[in-house]
């Protein structure tokens, strides 16, 4: 005699024969769903583009996403192309979730998932966007951006740390650049100039000892 089955046992064996007739359907709902679950790893990417579409700062968080220099920059050609005329603020763009600003000759992106939270991704971009004003002294152009790049890749790094949102507040941000800045004061320029310097005296220095050399041989 068979004995009785309870009705969680047959529910078990459904689901198991349902996995086994179907087992890439199976699969892919599973993928699916985990494709939706939430992740710290919000950002994607950010770049900056001037109004010709040519890169002046990119910083990509997901190395399989485009992971060559030429894959990056077919990617952001083809964004600029569809949203540097555009009025709107979001852009879907080869199954990523585009956000982005303009200014004079600027344009500011953050790149997320499909499945991202649009909201979240403004956040990184205003917030990156305000923070920038600050630091370039709201003179957020091209000319001024690359005489400061120190201070926005400092910017960049303060607000999203390998895809992950650090900072959404500009003060905070800004706080947290001029720690930094006090921490590290000798700017690529500066330490140009300081080793140019350098380098002046230790060649003052072997000229004198030649001049030396030279007088004391005459001698």
């Amino acid at each position: 005699m068979i004995p009785p089955t309870s009705e969680s046992e047959v529910s078990a064996r459904s689901t198991r024969m349902t996995a086994q007739t179907c087992p890439r359907q199976h699969r892919g709902t599973t993928m699916d769903i985990a494709s939706l679950e939430p992740s710290l790893y919000t950002v994607k990417a950010v770049f900056i583009l001037d109004n010709d579409g040519n890169r002046l700062l990119s910083k990509y968080y997901d190395t399989e996403l485009y992971p060559s220099m030429k894959e990056q920059k077919n990617f952001e050609n083809n964004v600029f192309n569809k949203t540097h005329k555009a009025d709107h603020e979001i852009a879907f763009v080869e199954g990523m979730t585009i956000v982005y600003k303009s200014s004079i000759d600027l344009f500011f992106y953050v790149a997320g998932s499909a499945q991202e939270n649009e909201l979240m991704l403004m956040a990184v971009l205003n917030c990156l966007f305000e923070s920038l004003s600050q630091v370039l002294r709201k003179n957020v152009e091209k000319r001024c951006l690359l005489d400061n790049l120190d201070g926005v890749f400092l910017v960049v790094d303060e607000i999203i740390d390998g895809g992950v949102i650090m900072e959404s507040d500009p003060q905070q941000v800004i706080q947290k650049v001029n720690y930094r800045a006090d921490e590290n004061p000798l700017s690529e320029q500066s330490m140009a100039q300081h080793i140019t310097g350098k380098l002046a005296i230790t060649s003052n220095i072997m000229q004198s000892a030649k001049e030396q050399i030279k007088w004391s041989i005459l001698k």
